[in-house]
């Protein structure tokens, strides 16, 4: 008998624990039920690429492959298709939208590559007349991310601002707007909550200056949080080392020991 190996192994697994004789958790799921678990995993992997951790990433990889090849299990208990088709619709698309490697043309630098990926991607979705550019974006993506996506398809259309500057002058306007709403009494009951709308349209514009700045707003947010706690879990320690709680600490004791948190984290 020939031993399985690599993808075969996993596929043998899951038909094993959807089986008859099989595991009556795994044998309960459905592709809804999955799809939560799908991006708890993904959400830990993400955890342990930033953390530079090969050990941690390698079976975070794992986790989420695994749950690819149940939920492929799952379409084909349905007739659907399986992971080989899975498998060979990914190879065509990515063969198909790389001519640069696997065809004629020739392509220097990433942008070129980016824009070629966009005409292709969008003349395969041209056969139809209600289809928008921005559908390929999830819905059900993180709202900071979804709104990096979405600016970045329309400005791969040519729906953009010309320069950097275009872009701070339009955040600086949109700050200007929240602070008009904010100065409004009573601003947390206004018709349609104004000043939700604003702060999410400042949001928005700065969402395109972390684009134009070649960073992902996502992660400088995840940077940004962990630097937060770092030193906030700084000033607990050295609060509570001499004795007291953080409540009750006066406000300029807790301000001058986060001005040392901040000296020694950044």
């Amino acid at each position: 008998m020939d031993k399985k190996t690599g993808i075969d192994q996993l596929v043998s697994l899951v038909a094993a624990l959807r089986g008859e004789n099989g595991c009556p958790w795994d044998r309960k799921q459905t592709v809804q039920s999955m799809t939560v678990y799908l991006l708890e995993e993904t959400y830990e992997l993400v955890e342990a690429i930033n953390a530079g951790d090969p050990g941690a990433i390698c079976e975070e990889l794992g986790d989420v492959l695994f749950l690819i090849v149940f939920v492929a299990h799952l379409f084909r208990e349905q007739g659907s298709f399986d992971i080989s088709d899975v498998v060979s619709h990914i190879h065509e698309k990515m063969v198909r939208r790389h001519p640069h490697v696997f065809g004629e043309n020739t392509l220097e630098t990433a942008e070129e590559v980016k824009k070629q990926w966009n005409e292709i991607k969008n003349n395969e979705k041209s056969n139809s007349s209600n289809m928008s550019v921005l559908d390929s974006v999830p819905i059900g993506l993180p709202a900071l991310m979804r709104a990096y996506r979405i600016s970045e398809r329309a400005a791969a259309n040519g729906f953009d601002w010309n320069s950097l500057t275009g872009v701070m002058e339009k955040v600086q306007e949109e700050w200007q707007e929240l602070k008009n709403e904010l100065a409004k009494e009573p601003f947390a009951n206004q018709t349609g909550n104004a000043v939700s709308m604003e702060f999410g349209d400042l949001l928005f514009a700065l969402v395109n200056v972390a684009r134009f700045a070649r960073i992902h707003p996502e992660t400088a947010l995840a940077d940004a949080i962990m630097k937060f706690k770092k030193r906030f879990m700084h000033m607990e320690m050295a609060i509570r080392a001499e004795g007291k709680t953080l409540s009750n600490v006066p406000q300029p004791e807790k301000d001058a020991l986060w001005d040392k948190a901040k000296v020694l984290i950044f």
